[in-house]
């Protein structure tokens, strides 16, 4: 066996021996499902090709270096080099294809899911995917209806492809994600849906955390997470679930697994497109369950439900990207004229002119600062969405992917508003409200048709007797934390930054291939980020405490790393340093090139169980270049 075909092993995993912690190896969406099937929770039964199978294909097929050379470029293209870029990367991804070795692999995990050719859901989960910071709603591909082995490895190849198509590359830029895609592909049982929808334990247009808003409609979820049609509303308090509204919407289609099997959508009768869903009975029910996943969690969370033949099934789960503040502030003229009215997605207030737009194509038309105005917007609308002041849609709910993206960008958003395309013209002037779903003649109150921007300063120092901190994982949030009234960061988690600048690899791998100038580049560049976002306040820096289960999914990982019964109290941190003191010692010297700019930056060891570890650790830092820098904080973490 070659060292390339070595890494190949296990590259698909059932979904019931993944966790969170799998994350960087499964991506978000599988992490979370595994996670959930662990707790106990109602999720059908599947596997997952890990974002391995999908880079050591890549690489098998010759194309690897080519497509992260590409999607660089793409990162930073014109709009109309964009797509340029991202045909000549799916050109490449099908080329390269998939291994006999992996798609035998995929064949035998199919069929041990059931004796007749069983009927599935393929989804994407990127890497990254389903995160708190960013969420990848409906920009990677899913598939439902799959049925037999042939078109389940098509269906998989066009999952692979997605991670390199326009709006997910769009995404990615604007969330400042510039490492290689990585994207993993679970198959699950499919749930023959009779209903289904969204819930979520906040809500997100007004950031209230005492209220569960459940959304449903007829058929498959898909027409509520698409804006397809204007799902059922329901509002529920928290924790006692006394239901506080109900809005019904309405419904002219739906999506169902026709007699080919296959997705088959199917117009609703004017009986059933403005009926009820669910009767109260099972709004609370799935709002129970919401909440369950909830405390599970410990924090709010965007779950798809489904039910098929009265039985309650999760169909994902991840955490809400985004919970805005809202606003209760009146018109500053007390009396706007209201021109369309629907859901509040997004918070915020933008004046601007009014631009119409019916496909995706059209979005060059759409000039910064102007209000987009659309019957409906599905992901590959992000690279317009980026630039509207604001966003107005006829159909869709607060939960369909064009009110997640809205609410991640900061673009003030309102959904399901039924006749805007018509009631609005292209050049009117107006005023979208986010907060209060409304959309207002001229310009009124608070806003601006100016592009956003973050703001120059954060707000005015409040002395307390208590020093506040914050902990830090990613550049990105980097600026915005540094805004709020902190005394620096108490914590900056080194996990996130490693495995970003290992690009996915093994630091022992990346070490024999002589490769460490580049990844000292990459980790200074975000700790430089984050060092002179927060200058002159200190900021922590927790060098690497990756546990051995979590370093055995790095490539090359699982030929280098233990396999222990308990990682948890195992090789890792302070004693890991001293055993594999090649691989703290360029961890220390990024530190050191980066303190020459920002000297407030300070070491924190992890997990010191002895003093004679301790020591020992601190001998490797006076020895390193770190070790020169006056001034120099040493933490522990015991």
């Amino acid at each position: 066996m070659t060292g390339i075909e070595s890494t190949l092993a296990h590259p698909v995993r059932d979904l019931s021996t993944v966790s969170v912690a799998d994350a960087a190896v499964v991506g978000g969406k599988a992490a979370n499902l595994g996670e959930l099937i662990g707790a106990g929770f109602p999720v059908r039964a599947g596997f997952v090709l890990t974002a391995r199978a999908y880079l050591d294909s890549m690489r098998l097929g010759g194309v690897r270096d080519e497509l992260v050379e590409t999607h660089t470029k793409a990162l930073a293209a014109e709009p109309d080099e964009l797509a340029g870029l991202c045909d000549r990367m799916t050109r490449l991804v099908r080329s390269a294809g998939m291994s006999e070795r992996l798609s035998g692999e995929v064949r035998a995990a199919y069929t041990a899911l059931g004796t007749e050719p069983v009927t599935v859901a393929v989804r994407s989960s990127a890497v990254g995917e389903d995160a708190a910071d960013a969420s990848f709603a409906g920009m990677n591909a899913t598939f439902t209806n799959v049925r037999g082995i042939d078109e389940l490895l098509e269906r998989i190849l066009d999952c692979w492809v997605s991670a390199v198509a326009p709006r997910v590359v769009a995404y990615r830029a604007e969330r400042g994600m510039s490492t290689e895609p990585a994207i993993a592909v679970v198959v699950q049982v499919m749930v023959p849906s009779e209903r289904a929808g969204i819930a979520f334990t906040a809500d997100p247009a007004s950031g209230r955390r005492d209220r569960v808003v459940v959304e449903a409609a007829f058929g498959q979820g898909e027409v509520v997470v698409s804006g397809t049609v204007q799902p059922d509303t329901h509002v529920l308090s928290a924790p006692d679930l006394g239901l506080v509204s109900t809005t019904v919407g309405h419904q002219d289609v739906e999506i169902v697994r026709g007699p080919d099997g296959r997705d088959l959508r199917r117009a609703l009768d004017a009986s059933r497109s403005g009926a009820r869903v669910l009767d109260d009975d099972e709004v609370a029910e799935i709002a129970r369950l919401a909440l369950r996943v909830h405390e599970h969690y410990g924090a709010p969370q965007d779950i798809e439900w489904a039910m098929a033949e009265d039985r309650l099934w999760l169909v994902q789960a991840r955490p809400i990207t985004t919970l805005g503040a809202g606003t209760t502030d009146e018109p500053a003229d007390g009396g706007p004229t209201v021109l369309a009215r629907g859901l509040a997605a997004s918070p915020g207030r933008a004046t601007g002119r009014v631009r119409v737009l019916h496909k995706p194509d059209d979005g060059g038309a759409l000039h910064a600062g102007e209000i987009l105005v659309a019957e409906l917007t599905n992901p590959d609308w992000l690279p317009t969405i980026r630039r509207a002041a604001a966003l107005v849609t006829d159909s869709g709910g607060t939960t369909c992917h064009a009110a997640i993206v809205a609410r991640e960008l900061g673009v003030p958003a309102v959904v399901g508003a039924g006749t805007a395309t018509s009631v609005l013209r292209d050049g009117q002037l107006v005023t979208v409200d986010g907060a209060s779903g409304e959309v207002w003649a001229g310009r009124t109150g608070q806003a601006s048709a100016e592009p956003r921007t973050e703001p120059a300063t954060g707000p005015a120092r409040i002395v307390t007797g208590t020093r506040l901190y914050v902990n830090v994982a990613v550049p990105e949030a980097a600026e915005r934390a540094a805004a709020l009234a902190v005394d620096g960061v108490g914590l900056l988690r080194a996990e996130f930054l490693l495995t970003e600048a290992l690009d996915g690899r093994h630091p022992r791998e990346l070490i024999a291939r002589g490769e460490q100038d580049r990844f000292v580049e990459k980790l200074s560049a975000s700790l430089r980020r984050i060092g002179a976002a927060f200058a002159p306040r200190p900021v922590i820096y927790r060098t690497t405490d990756l546990r051995s289960n979590e370093f055995r999914g790095l490539r090359g990982g699982e030929e280098l790393e233990p396999v222990e019964r308990n990682p948890m109290i195992g090789y890792r941190g302070a004693y890991r340093y001293l055993h594999e003191p090649e691989v703290f010692a360029i961890e220390l010297r990024a530190l050191a090139e980066v303190r020459e700019r920002c000297p407030n930056l300070h070491l924190m060891i992890p997990f010191v169980r002895t003093r004679w570890e301790l020591e020992a650790c601190l001998e490797l830092v006076d020895a390193s270049p770190l070790g020169r820098h006056r001034g120099l904080h040493r933490w522990i973490m015991a």
